[in-house]
């Protein structure tokens, strides 16, 4: 896979860049805010349709575009994959009488869904709040999954869209049921029946990248401690797949102990994962009623990471925390190759200040070895010359890029871009 071409216009603090990105190496150079950032962050928008930093599209859009008549922000793409040419495009612009902003996608000029572009373009995103996967909410190990999980299995990815929706549809039932106190059991039997559809495809599918990253980052691991630390990964799920509660077992007999140990399965069958679902949640009635939520299903996942039978979201050291988040993402993008056939592209913000020497050389390995991969950084001396050498460098100051010409202290503007036959009009309009 090879991102040729980046198109961005009115997004954040880039008013403005056609940019084409080689194969191999490119490190970005300049001090913090100017944009580096916001670079990665308009790749993985392009790839997930979502932003890794806010859940405000409205942010994304420049503030001086903001204050225009017709205020928009526009991505676009060109992408080479398995030799073939695609070009991604997302615009948003606002929507019709409501303040709102409208997103628009399009693949190759055709309108498509925001679910149609996940998977076009495979990216693994590595920052220092990354640490946060191992310290921080369960929330956020949920949405790294989830991400991954997205780019690799479309099908995942429909789930857990279809989940949500009914996930949504009976907690407003129950909070229905709670105020009115009416029976249950026949208004609940239908979302019963479609979050254990949807959900046991969920619960199935992170078992198995679960396992996944178990083998690939207990490795990863290994080497980055030395040889002394092998790093463990456990489903923490809220209720065991494995287990068939009946009226006469409670629907939460282990809640405590599947936190604190979690379950571990080679595999999930999705037919005994939806069995096993439908009858916690069938037992579990009364409390779900009583509380106006659904409190099982994989909205209430976790993963713990271990070093022998520690927890480090809360006896491991931050330099401990940082070496297994880091395993998990190189794990990541061994993983994606794997099922996927292409390498995804690998983008590192800013995160070598934040390494010590044995752990940056495994980067930088990764790096060596990755087909493409985009680095920040505030500092050159963060990389030792030779890399320099071999990169392609540029350097960013307000959203304004300049390629470093080797062995040159001198910028070079970047040249202009041919227009792509698909591009938007709405990139073209004088304003």
């Amino acid at each position: 896979m090879h991102l040729q071409h980046l198109s961005l216009s009115n997004y954040r603090n880039y008013t403005r860049l056609e940019l084409a990105l080689p194969l191999g190496l490119t490190i970005v150079q300049g001090a913090n805010a100017q944009g580096k950032s916001n670079l990665l962050e308009a790749i993985v928008y392009l790839a997930t349709s979502r932003s890794p930093r806010t859940s405000s599209d409205a942010e994304l859009v420049n503030w001086l575009a903001q204050a225009e008549p017709y205020p928009y922000m526009r991505l676009a793409a060109d992408i080479l994959k398995n030799e073939r040419l695609e070009r991604l495009d997302i615009t948003l612009m606002p929507g019709q009488n409501n303040g709102r902003l409208r997103k628009q996608v399009r693949i190759n000029g055709v309108n498509k869904r925001a679910m149609d572009l996940i998977g076009m373009l495979l990216v693994v995103l590595f920052r220092p709040e990354d640490v946060e996967l191992v310290a921080g909410s369960p929330s956020g190990r949920r949405r790294y999954l989830d991400i991954a999980l997205c780019q690799m299995k479309p099908a995942y990815c429909r789930a857990l869209s279809e989940y949500n929706k009914a996930l949504a549809q009976r907690n407003a039932l129950l909070r229905q049921l709670a105020a009115t106190g009416r029976p249950a059991a026949d208004q609940l039997r239908f979302w019963d029946e479609k979050l254990a559809a949807t959900g046991s495809l969920v619960v199935a599918r992170r078992q198995w990248l679960i396992n996944h990253i178990q083998d690939e980052a207990s490795l990863r691991h290994l080497d980055l401690s030395g040889g002394y630390e092998r790093l463990q990964l456990r489903y923490l799920p809220s209720f065991d797949p494995g287990h068939f509660p009946n009226s006469r077992a409670p629907a939460y007999p282990s809640t405590q102990q599947l936190r604190e140990k979690g379950v571990a399965y080679q595999s999930l069958e999705i037919d005994d994962v939806r069995t096993s679902f439908l009858a916690h949640m069938q037992a579990g009635r009364g409390r779900d009623v009583a509380a106006g939520m659904t409190l099982l299903g994989p909205h209430r996942d976790d993963i713990g990471f271990y070093l022998g039978q520690r927890n480090l979201r809360t006896y491991g050291s931050r330099g401990q925390q940082r070496t297994a988040a880091l395993a998990s993402k190189l794990a990541e993008v061994t993983i994606m190759t794997t099922v996927s056939g292409v390498s995804p592209l690998l983008l590192l913000d800013d995160v070598m200040s934040e390494l010590d020497a044995n752990r940056r050389a495994m980067l930088v390995d990764m790096l060596n070895a990755s087909p493409q991969a985009m680095v920040t950084t505030t500092d050159w001396s963060h990389f030792d010359t030779p890399l320099l050498h071999a990169a392609h460098r540029l350097q960013v100051h307000q959203g304004q890029i300049t390629v470093i010409v080797p062995d040159s202290p001198d910028a070079e503007p970047l040249p202009p871009e041919p227009r792509h036959p698909y591009s938007s009009s709405l990139g073209s309009t004088k304003r």
